[in-house]
């Protein structure tokens, strides 16, 4: 019989396939024959029948009924496809309201996406489809992977492919470390509105006692929260934990306010239970931050736990700041060029019986001139003025100190560069050489606290013309000094770069006390440089180095070269620093290289692995590893970590990691 074609847009605006096909959307209905009772308005068709809605969703189905308004469906052979790749099929189906029952029914996501079989499957003696939920129900129903039945279940359940968002169970996934055993990992997903949800994990291990995590996502009106944490009450009778969180909060177009916690129970837990990620220190606190069109100011404040096995030593401040205010202010051009800002510093430090308290005004005047043949000249004085308040505190000199202190520390730069072009028919070079004199006032060293926010000096090519040359507010340069060095870069027009850049200090006065590795020295110091290379197509380096002021021997050296093709990567890095015997520092030389590779074996499969190698002590710090892939319809990774660290109870650790998860429409499940 010629099949006949209608539309019941005004019937079917309520109707529904089972699994969350659209209500909303008029359908059309293709049949052999159907039969339509005007009276109860019910619909009737014989042989194969069509029915698809508006959105492009399909069934196929022989011999059905469909009722008034759509309310409840049966027929036979059904087939029904709900994406491109989601599609469900049952010798028979039923649905009652909201409620669509398949029997013998088969549900992938996977449809027609390999050649050589369906990804995966899900076969059940009877399928439960509520509408009102949009959940899916499967009793007695077996999971196969291309055609091979992997896992049974009497009874599972999980959103249908419209849900964005549900609660439940997650899959589970499996680790294995040679320190706690096996840990098995049982998510479960808490969904509480469109922009807050949590995920809570309990994970099972064999040779410790179980250990629960928590993840927390909120997003609001221009803030957003997050918080992760952890707990487990060990065999040995303590309870360890971890929490962290960080809340930004908008307050209109020129405030921010920011919140962080960071806190563990004990140094080591966060490295034993696999949440370390090389943190020196915890930090907790709070900042706000006001925006203006020329000034900026920021008050936070900081209480840190101690996460390293030794810390009490001059190079590592110690203490929590409560507060720090800085405020910085820049003034229209008074004329041609010529600025000037003000800058406020207020610090208070306390912690193990020491408090400090500083408040730092400084003034400074900058004019930069473009004179005759290109060169530039930038003229700048400043002035500063220091008071602190100490409490019990070490000084450089060793004695320790309370009391008031103040300091006036006027100082000046001039600076010349005179970049010089030439251009070729490739390639365009650029040499410059540069040099500033720093004038400042000479005090005396005892006028400096050992431990505020100051560290002490590194020579680098970065702190070459820079307004201070230590690390921090608290220490200060102490005299006269010349900054000299000249830069060459070539490059062309299809991007390719090249730098080289050789410079060093002279100091004109006796420098405060300063670690002998730092490469400063009374007079000339040692020679810092740079290099980098980048040739826009499968190459990117650069690398920092230090030579010895008398024979150019090779002091520092730090490196770092990617190189690239599509998604394949390898990353290289060294540091290789020469040390000299000192109280402060380790008398051994530092040689350290850190590696990773990235390689797209296939479009599907990836490989990721990163190591470090300590090559002063011939062994690996540590290395891990991952091997995922990602597949339309599912996906699953394998890790592998090692970390040799020994740090109180911690030992080592190695770690196995196996993730998997089906796909449906892009989303994991």
């Amino acid at each position: 019989m010629k099949k006949i074609c209608l539309i019941f847009s005004v019937l079917f605006c309520t109707s529904a396939f089972a699994l969350s096909v659209d209500v909303n959307e008029p359908a059309t209905i293709k049949a052999d024959k159907i039969e339509y009772n005007v009276k109860s308005e019910t619909i009737k068709t014989v042989g194969k029948t069509e029915i698809t809605n508006k959105s492009g969703q399909k069934m196929t189905l022989v011999d059905s009924y469909i009722s008034k308004g759509g309310k409840d469906v049966s027929g036979s052979d059904i087939q029904i496809w709900l994406g491109k790749n989601v599609y469900m099929e049952s010798d028979n189906i039923v649905r009652q309201g909201d409620t669509t029952t398949a029997y013998d029914a088969l549900f992938t996501a996977c449809k027609n996406c390999d050649s050589f079989g369906e990804a995966w499957e899900i076969t059940a003696a009877r399928a439960k489809h509520e509408l009102d939920e949009k959940m899916l129900y499967f009793y007695n129903m077996a999971f196969w992977v291309y055609d091979i039945p992997v896992m049974w279940l009497p009874y599972f359940s999980m959103p249908d492919p419209s849900v964005k968002h549900k609660t439940g169970l997650l899959m589970p996934n499996l680790g294995s470390t040679n320190k706690m055993g096996t840990q098995i990992n049982l998510p479960l997903y808490i969904y509480l509105s469109d922009t807050h949800d949590m995920t809570v994990t309990f994970s099972y291990l064999t040779k410790e006692n179980p250990l629960l995590q928590l993840n927390h996502r909120l997003n609001a009106p221009h803030s957003e929260f997050r918080t992760t944490g952890s707990f487990t009450h060990n065999r040995e009778g303590e309870n360890r934990w971890h929490l962290f969180n960080n809340d930004i909060i908008e307050l209109g177009d020129n405030a921010r306010a920011t919140v962080f916690l960071a806190r563990a129970s004990d140094k080591t837990y966060l490295q034993k239970y696999g949440f370390y990620s090389g943190q020196p220190y915890l930090d907790s606190g709070a900042r706000l931050e006001l925006f203006g069109q020329s000034g900026y100011v920021v008050a936070d404040a900081h209480i840190f736990q101690e996460l390293r096995k030794y810390s009490n030593t001059r190079a590592l401040p110690s203490g929590n700041i409560l507060p720090n205010i800085r405020g910085t202010y820049q003034t229209d051009p008074f004329f041609s060029e010529t600025y000037a800002t003000f800058t406020g510093d207020v610090l208070g430090i306390e912690g193990d019986g020491v408090a400090s308290q500083r408040l730092i005004g400084e003034a400074r005047v900058i004019s930069p001139w473009t004179l005759w043949g290109g060169n530039r000249i930038t003229a700048s004085l400043a002035t500063r003025y220091d008071v602190y308040n100490f409490d019990n505190t070490t000084m450089v000199d060793g004695t320790v100190y309370s009391g008031l202190k103040t300091r006036f520390l006027p100082s000046g730069y001039l600076e010349w560069g005179l970049p010089m072009f030439k251009a070729g028919n490739t390639w365009t070079n650029v040499i410059e050489p540069r040099a500033r004199l720093t004038v400042m006032r000479h005090i005396s060293d005892n006028e400096f606290a050992a431990n505020n926010d100051s560290v002490g000096a590194l020579l680098s090519d970065l702190t070459l013309f820079s307004n201070n040359r230590f690390s921090g507010l608290d220490l200060w340069e102490n005299g006269t000094f010349a900054d000299y060095g000249v830069r060459f870069a070539t490059f062309d027009s299809r991007g390719r770069t090249f730098e080289t850049f050789l410079g060093q200090t002279y100091d004109f006065t006796t420098r405060p006390n300063t670690d002998i590795n730092s490469g400063f020295y009374n007079g000339a110091s040692d020679y810092v440089g740079r290099l980098a290379y980048n040739n826009m197509r499968w190459l990117n380096m650069y690398s920092t180095f230090r030579l010895d002021r008398n024979n150019f021997g090779l002091r520092h050296v730090e490196t770092n070269a990617r190189l690239y093709k599509s998604k394949n990567f390898i990353n290289v890095g060294h540091i290789w620093s020469k040390q000299f015997a000192n109280v402060l520092v380790q008398e051994e030389t530092i040689n350290e290289i850190a590696g990773g590779i990235g390689l797209a074996l296939t479009d599907r499969l990836s490989l990721r692995w990163n190591s470090v190698y300590n090559m002063t002590d011939t062994r690996f710090q540590n290395h891990n590893g991952t091997l995922y892939y990602e597949h339309p319809c599912y996906y699953l990774s394998l890790g592998y970590k090692r970390d040799n660290a020994i740090k109180g109870d911690y030992v080592g650790n190695t770690t196995f990691q196996f993730r998997f998860g089906i796909s449906v429409e892009g989303k994991h499940y």
